[in-house]
């Protein structure tokens, strides 16, 4: 499973011949650095451990651990760019969710609410959230108002559109979660090997599109 680490830059789109428009977002992927390397002989599993470098920082920021089969090609001071993925290949991409702050039931979990008018007081409030005579209190994981995002989203699938090596940038067609210049874990795809062909692709990005929506980067 391979795997790299880097920062959302933002979103923009694109156009093919026939004129569809796709949505597409921009990661600068690496350079990451490994950290350390972990054998079944002195850890008990195999996996690297990886750090984002950003321009001008040390120590690194942002530093994850990912599982591998074979820790052979890997040793530590590594570098591993954008080019460990190429244009057509599928991945998973994982961040943290925009925080949205306390919000009630009808936005937090979809709840329908009630009417809206001829004297009702209910509208968006919660309502009756247990019966008292079964259990005389409230069950957990019971879907209530409270704190919205920040959450671990995975988003599955992506499809890699382009890859620029020179600025390490990986473009993957759809939305990845996380606000901009949030930081992001790009992995293999899991349901999709590695050289799945697509059908039909017919989707060209512009590289001078890309070169200027990523002009103001930091």
């Amino acid at each position: 499973m391979i795997g790299i680490l880097g920062k959302k830059i933002g979103m923009t789109n694109i156009f093919d011949e026939l004129g569809h428009n796709t949505p597409i977002t921009i990661i600068e992927a690496g350079p990451c650095y490994v950290l350390q390397v972990k054998t079944k002989e002195t850890d008990g599993y195999s996996a690297i451990q990886i750090g984002f470098a950003q321009k001008g920082t040390s120590p690194l920021r942002f530093i994850k651990e990912l599982v591998v089969k074979d820790t052979a090609p890997y040793k530590a001071g590594q570098k591993l760019e954008a080019d460990l993925f190429a244009k057509g290949d599928y991945v998973d991409v994982t961040g943290t969710s925009i925080g949205k702050g306390f919000q009630g039931g009808v936005r937090r979990w979809g709840w329908k609410g009630g009417p809206g008018g001829h004297g009702s007081m209910f509208h968006r409030a919660v309502g009756s959230i247990q019966s008292g005579a079964r259990l005389g209190r409230v069950t957990k994981g019971h879907h209530l108002p409270g704190h919205m995002g920040v959450d671990r989203i995975t988003i599955q699938n992506l499809e890699v559109i382009e890859v620029d090596k020179a600025n390490n940038l990986l473009v993957v067609r759809g939305s990845v979660p996380g606000h901009k210049n949030s930081f992001v874990m790009v992995r293999e795809a899991r349901k999709r090997p590695k050289g799945w062909i697509k059908p039909k692709q017919n989707q060209v990005v512009s590289k001078k599109s890309v070169k200027a929506h990523t002009a103001g980067k930091k």
